[in-house]
């Protein structure tokens, strides 16, 4: 067991990212807890669509900062999760029912726009209620905050006067980033319209401050309006800002599309007299090529699309590394994120304290992993599930109580679920791409002189002994290089191009099934 002063010696110079983040909030209170009596983390989310992988990413990796930070300090921590609720609808959604209906409330808040699923008593509501179960179906700490509730009850009622009073300030650090006709038009605050209940984009005068009264005009008509009591919401960018201030927000981060946002908001933060949040601009996903995902283009990997073929905490492994680097999100990375996560898993018992902090597992379970083992790779039980084909759990239990003794899945839970994945993606994504290829030239030879030092094997030899006869036909057969006869049984017993210890494979399938397969194979060059 690490003593919690060595653990906070190590947090202190580690070099993980979370550490590293967390030790800007160090800084930020060097003479302890501020005035509020925590440090608040925010992540914020709009609910005119989805959760999606994005959502799942940013709030995972926030929350590791927050237990690294609650690593290096006893300072209480919060983290919200805000809702732009009261943000207008500007377009309808694709993936919604009674587009009419929505079509007729375009540009009204979100919490006042009828729910087109029938489900709650708004559309903010419905998608709302979503967000929260997603994060909660991850177990996530944190707080829900509703930016309507906020507005509606007062909460914001003293930084809106601060946006009034500093209006001119604020408006000078947004203008120069607008275009012209833009300018011509903008305003920081956006009132709700008393007639159609939209949120209008029209300049407003500031009538006194102190009240929240401003004037604009609405369908040709002028209108005194208080801004306070959810009768109007700010600009998105002055929003963040005010909401910073307003609420003492510590840190958040946001992708790199946002950097000048954040640059933006943070101005108008000290223009209200306030200090912007500590955080960082994480990389964007990519495509298989290389290309940015986009939800409207639907070029990316969904989370239920990962949760199909990987189980969350190989999710959570590939968001946790390099978060400043762009990287690739498609099905073909599942297999690796999770076979290293478990290397990664694996590692941990047994290395110091400074590598434990540095290893990825610490952050995705706040701690030491749990204790169970993994007595197969991914790989591996994906390359036994793509020969069997059409398989069942059972089934595939089967050949793992051959190769591992105490093989159940009582005994072996984590293996249990990984092997739904496995079948899953063995199913969708493996098996349509497979294509056995018949021996040529000396391959016919090798494969024949590999049959023959199987035959001689007992059924229960160990991969080890297998792997050994594996290599020393390799050497002899007349191959350039090793990796060229291994590409040669992975691509006429395998069908694939790529593949895994033959050795550990061959025991795992068994040798008189992996002698059919050689068969097979033989057949095929005659």
């Amino acid at each position: 067991m690490t003593d919690i002063t060595e653990l906070r010696a190590a947090a202190l110079v580690s070099k993980a990212w979370p550490y590293e983040e967390a030790r800007k909030l160090l800084k930020r209170y060097p003479d302890g807890a501020p005035a509020k009596g925590h440090v608040l983390f925010e992540t914020g989310y709009g609910p005119s669509g989805l959760p999606h992988i994005g959502t799942f990413n940013e709030v995972l990796r926030t929350t590791m900062v927050r237990r690294a930070f609650e690593t290096l300090s006893d300072i209480p921590t919060r983290l919200i999760a805000f809702s732009d609720d009261m943000d207008g609808l500007r377009k309808v959604p694709d993936n919604v029912p009674n587009k009419e209906m929505l079509a007729q409330h375009l540009g009204k808040p979100l919490t006042r726009i009828p729910d087109p699923f029938g489900t709650h008593e708004s559309f903010a509501a419905h998608n709302n209620a979503l967000l929260r179960e997603f994060l909660d179906r991850f177990g996530f700490d944190y707080e829900f905050v509703s930016s309507t509730d906020y507005y509606a009850d007062g909460t914001f009622d003293a930084a809106l006067k601060g946006v009034l009073r500093h209006y001119q300030g604020i408006m000078d650090v947004m203008l120069p980033t607008l275009r012209a006709e833009r300018q011509a038009t903008y305003s920081p605050v956006l009132p709700v319209s008393p007639k159609s209940g939209i949120v209008l984009q029209v300049p407003i005068e500031v009538l006194d401050a102190e009240t929240g009264m401003i004037a604009f005009v609405d369908e040709g008509e002028r209108i005194e309006q208080s801004i306070l009591g959810g009768k109007a919401k700010l600009q998105w960018k002055v929003d963040w800002a005010m909401r910073w201030v307003a609420l003492g927000v510590d840190y958040e981060m946001a992708g790199k599309d946002l950097i000048d946002s954040v640059v933006q908001s943070s101005k108008i933060a000290r223009v209200l007299g306030g200090r912007p949040p500590e955080g960082f601009n994480y990389e964007m996903f990519l495509d298989e090529r290389g290309e940015k995902i986009s939800k409207s283009k639907g070029n990316g990997l969904s989370l239920d699309q990962w949760l199909t073929y990987g189980p969350d905490e190989s999710l959570a492994f590939y968001i946790y590394r390099e978060p400043k680097k762009a990287k690739a999100l498609h099905l073909g990375v599942i297999p690796r994120a999770v076979d290293e996560y478990w290397q990664f898993r694996g590692n941990y018992a047994e290395q110091p304290i400074a590598q434990k902090l540095g290893n990825p597992v610490h952050h995705i379970h706040n701690g030491p992993p749990p204790a169970e083992t993994l007595p197969v790779t991914f790989g591996l039980l994906l390359n036994l599930v793509g020969v069997m084909g059409e398989a069942s759990k059972a089934q595939v239990w089967g050949y793992l109580t051959n190769y591992v003794p105490d093989a159940t899945p009582e005994t072996y839970p984590a293996l249990d679920r990984l092997i739904g994945h496995a079948l899953a993606y063995a199913r969708d994504f493996v098996a349509p791409t497979l294509r056995k290829r018949a021996p040529v030239g000396g391959e016919v030879d090798a494969l024949r002189r590999l049959d023959a030092a199987l035959a001689e094997l007992p059924a229960d030899a160990s991969a080890e002994d297998i792997q050994n006869r594996v290599y020393e036909i390799g050497k002899t057969g007349g191959f350039e290089t090793l990796r060229d006869w291994f590409k040669a049984l992975y691509e006429t017993l395998l069908g694939s191009e790529q593949g895994p210890r033959m050795g550990s494979f061959i025991a795992l399938y068994g040798i008189a099934n992996s002698r059919a397969l050689i068969a097979d194979a033989l057949a095929k060059a005659e």
